[in-house]
């Protein structure tokens, strides 16, 4: 079996959704599938250098390929013709091609000329259907639907949907589509040598109940429900250290205003803002985190909040974040709705009853091992591969 993963762009600064794709390529290799991932070079839409990768070629990466095309002239809205090109000579050599985006030139293009070539495609919307992404910028939106992507989702074999929440909110233009509901895979990093001391290099205390937020820095996030949260939890003489664990590229002025905000907190001298963390710090945080925290107003998995179970790390998620039906069945942390007095009341719950706090730490270790693991992943994309081929 020969498959295509198309996706605009690997870079660290388009989060989660991006990344995971080389997981998810990676397990299906490993299973046998014969993989090649295509995408651009893309690595921000603010000044940002590209990627420093080898243009047009095949690169051999952990059991499968991956290409790499020039992401020009329009590097926000991901558009590559030498892609488009490559794509149209070699579709055909593919039995399926598996599109991870909607709403972009790479992605939408890309599922016209597999239906141009005959080749099955199967679509990740990655949120981008859920009604309240749709209605940032809705008139172009609807627009771009109209011309391009309504087709593209009434010709797909499939629509790829993360949780079954997500393919029920899912707006779908009027169309009816076969859906798949695939949860997305993590790898939680082994806990790195020396915790404390990279804990203390960050500056962080660690006599308190760690608090984590470890995300993109963008409004959706529901930093505007936490931090008057974590304020009043305070206020009450409740003792804990507040981590901010995240970047914004893509809109500096955003990361900016929340970086002031916090500055001027009644919190702010037991927050810290590490800025964007990766390896041995990203490992340490979620391993030392008393409570993962992530409120936001939309979310259509989570990747984050995924790993921070693998981890064994309880998490604190809105009602909006997908996948939190799951953390309340498996009692792996809390669930809140999206006001600043629900997130307040379970930091309170959480904070109060550490020995609770670890018992759904072990619950969250126990349900991402079973549901979140990349080879099981894998074998469901496969199963269902073998259906459209």
């Amino acid at each position: 079996m020969k498959v295509l993963q198309l996706v605009p762009s690997v870079s660290l600064v388009y989060g989660g959704p991006s990344q995971m794709i080389l997981g998810f390529s990676q397990a299906l290799a490993e299973q046998g599938v014969d993989i090649t991932l295509l995408t651009t070079d893309s690595n921000g839409d603010s000044g940002q250098d590209p990627l420093d990768v080898p243009l047009n070629q095949a690169i051999p990466q952990d059991g499968y390929q991956i290409r790499y095309y020039r992401c020009s002239p329009f590097r926000r809205y991901k558009f590559s013709l030498p892609l488009f090109q490559w794509l149209w000579n070699h579709a055909r050599d593919y039995d399926l091609v598996h599109i991870h985006a909607l709403f972009s030139p790479v992605s939408s293009l890309s599922a016209w000329i597999c239906r141009q070539r005959g080749v099955p495609y199967v679509l990740r919307p990655l949120g981008t259907l859920d009604p309240a992404d749709l209605r940032k910028k809705s008139r172009l939106k609807d627009l771009y639907a109209r011309v391009l992507e309504r087709e593209n989702l009434a010709q797909a074999a499939a629509i790829h949907f993360t949780t079954a929440e997500e393919a029920k909110i899912s707006h779908r233009f009027g169309v009816k589509t076969q859906d798949w509901v695939i949860p997305l895979g993590v790898t939680p990093p082994n806990p790195p040598v020396g915790i404390d001391e990279i804990c203390h290099q960050l500056g962080v205390d660690t006599t308190r109940p760690l608090v984590l937020f470890m995300s993109r820095v963008e409004p959706k996030k529901g930093l505007d429900l936490l931090i008057p949260a974590l304020e009043a939890v305070a206020a009450k003489g409740i003792e804990f250290q507040f981590v901010l664990a995240g970047s914004n590229p893509q809109d500096p002025a955003y990361e900016q205003k929340i970086g002031d905000r916090l500055r001027q907190s009644s919190i702010q001298e037991h927050t810290r803002l590490t800025g964007f963390v990766r390896g041995e710090t990203k490992a340490a945080l979620l391993h030392r985190a008393d409570l993962f925290v992530l409120p936001s107003y939309y979310e259509n998995f989570g990747i984050a909040v995924a790993e921070a179970m693998g981890v064994g790390t309880p998490v604190l998620i809105s009602d909006r974040v997908q996948i939190c039906d799951a953390v309340a069945a498996s009692e792996s942390g809390w669930v809140a709705d999206c006001s600043v007095e629900s997130v307040r009341d379970r930091l309170v719950e959480a904070l109060t009853h550490l020995d609770d706090c670890q018992r759904r730490g072990n619950n969250a270790r126990t349900y991402a091992t079973l549901h979140y693991r990349w080879p099981a992943i894998a074998q469901q994309a496969i199963e269902h591969y073998q259906r459209i081929i």
